[in-house]
């Protein structure tokens, strides 16, 4: 269920938030618990678990963030210059406390490419980690490692039912040492709620849905909020 910062901080976390480093990193880090799998095809579910930053419709071109002083687009975030289709994006950013495996938001045929950095290491995503956990914030002036990080598009091709692809943007942190793929086969059917991959050490996980001529993509979660992969719904369906 989704919950607001301050209530998954007080529940979820505080459990575990005086481990140590070592014991997070073996034994916390790379759980993978069981859960119940949705298929409605009336929803995108989250595909991370995580904390909202942003949500918001933009043109392939127009400013998603102004991270001091620099504009970041959609085109930037996907590195295509090519992309020309108005979407909805939603960013959720995965803590050291989340759980780190990824999975399909509705179902279709899944393909992936992955980017290389633009500067020869990645940009530490602590910053942002801190404010939320400490000052309950979200920090997105301190969120320059979209510019730079190594990132993985996954590209849901003819998601079933709506007749078009989306995609889903893996972003990785300073410490990553890979994002893996748990099939590597090109263009592999995959259910709504299926573990499809995972991020290694901090991250971030993009949803961009571009806009339907016949179908409405409507946000249900709030920025702010942290939610689930696989059993929070992050926007609703509706026929225009």
């Amino acid at each position: 269920m989704a919950k607001t910062l301050e209530e998954w901080i007080n529940t979820d976390v505080q459990e575990v938030r005086d481990k140590p480093i070592v014991w997070l990193s073996q034994y916390h880090f790379f759980r993978d618990p069981s859960r119940l799998t949705y298929l409605d095809s009336q929803y995108f579910f989250s595909p991370a678990d995580g904390i909202i930053l942003y949500q918001q419709v933009v043109e392939p071109d127009e400013c998603l963030l102004d991270i001091k002083g620099k504009s970041y687009s959609l085109r930037d975030a996907i590195r295509d210059e090519s992309y020309s289709q108005k979407s909805l994006v939603i960013g959720v950013f995965m803590t050291f406390f989340d759980v780190h495996v990824n999975r399909i938001p509705y179902s279709g045929r899944l393909s992936y490419r992955e980017l290389d950095p633009i500067d020869t290491l990645n940009h530490p995503m602590l910053d942002v980690e801190r404010a939320l956990l400490d000052e309950l914030r979200i920090p997105l002036e301190s969120a320059g490692y979209l510019h730079h990080n190594q990132r993985m598009v996954n590209t849901i091709i003819y998601a079933s039912q709506l007749s078009q692809s989306y995609h889903v943007l893996q972003i990785a942190d300073y410490d990553v040492s890979c994002i893996t793929p748990f099939i590597l086969k090109q263009n592999h059917q995959r259910a709504q709620g299926e573990r499809f991959s995972q991020i290694r050490y901090g991250s971030q996980v993009d949803l961009i849905i571009p806009l339907s001529e016949r179908y409405e993509f409507n946000p249900i979660q709030q920025p702010g909020y942290h939610i689930e992969a696989g059993l929070d719904p992050l926007v609703r369906i509706g026929e225009k």
